[in-house]
């Protein structure tokens, strides 16, 4: 039987891989606790044996991705949805492991999320999810990744979605936002996924580690939660595992953080992704 925390609860960045990993028994875990919603977002490419030389190639990545969201959905009294795109972090295996050039490897990371695009015009994706490298890169790749980054905000300004963002750890990226509206965006809809609990400019995406939601809860300020649960059986431990979000919640209800439950799961889904989470377990 699962738990009612009284309240939807999303997780707004998970990986799953039923092909490998544990799948659709970690959002049963999720579930069981008391999870309504999900945020599916798809492995790196190269996690699911892609190693693309051509925008297509991406594509069988995101229709796995897309398949699981429909099966997590069936579990879920709220529902998951998917947010395609490219990893960021395949520049570097483009570049220093597969023979490209900095601009070849842009080009192809902006074709794939061309492709990712496609998805959320027939309504099989809500967003995009792009970035640049967390580490110490060439100025040709840190350029490089920038222009890709900049590709995703202006699909995201022409296909009306949001755009998550996996970057360096940063409690001011004021300057990504910036781009995002130049290309046209909303800066609300630009997600920093693996955030503290303080960031200027995008909407931060909080790991749910108690110390980063507390310093959420008590700015005030629109936020998500996260576990970036990898599921991967080789890295069993990595990173936090499916029950932690619903967890989370019930603490912060715990410690009267009731306002910043319902901002991190009901009203910043609403303005990010203009998802309704109370119609769905209402």
């Amino acid at each position: 039987m699962s738990e009612d925390l009284g309240t939807p609860v999303l997780d707004d960045h998970m990986h799953l891989d039923p092909d490998h990993g544990r799948g659709l028994d970690a959002v049963r875990d999720f579930a069981r606790l008391g999870g309504t919603h999900l945020i599916v977002v798809n492995k790196p490419s190269w996690h699911l044996g892609v190693e693309a030389d051509a925008p297509q190639e991406f594509r069988p990545v995101f229709e796995r991705t897309v398949e699981i969201v429909r099966e997590a959905s069936e579990l879920l009294e709220g529902r998951a949805w998917a947010v395609l795109g490219v990893h960021p972090g395949l520049v570097s295996r483009l570049v220093d492991e597969r023979g490209f050039d900095a601009d070849g490897a842009r080009e192809l990371m902006r074709g794939g999320l061309d492709v990712a695009a496609e998805f959320v015009d027939d309504g099989h994706a809500l967003g995009l999810k792009s970035g640049r490298p967390h580490y110490e890169v060439t100025d040709a790749v840190w350029d490089a990744s920038n222009a890709v980054m900049r590709h995703a905000f202006a699909l995201g300004a022409d296909h009306d979605c949001p755009v998550q963002l996996h970057t360096e750890a940063s409690e001011d990226l004021t300057e990504t936002a910036e781009w995002a509206e130049e290309a046209g965006m909303a800066r609300e809809r630009v997600v920093k996924h693996y955030a503290g609990g303080r960031l200027a400019g995008p909407t931060p995406s909080v790991m749910s580690e108690r110390d980063r939601l507390r310093v959420a809860a008590e700015a005030g300020e629109p936020f998500l939660m996260e576990t970036d649960f990898v599921d991967d059986p080789d890295r069993p431990g990595a990173v936090m595992g499916p029950k932690t979000v619903p967890r989370r919640v019930r603490w912060m209800l715990e410690e009267g953080y009731e306002d910043a439950v319902r901002t991190a799961h009901v009203g910043t889904p609403r303005r990010v992704y203009d998802v309704d989470t109370l119609a769905d377990v209402e």
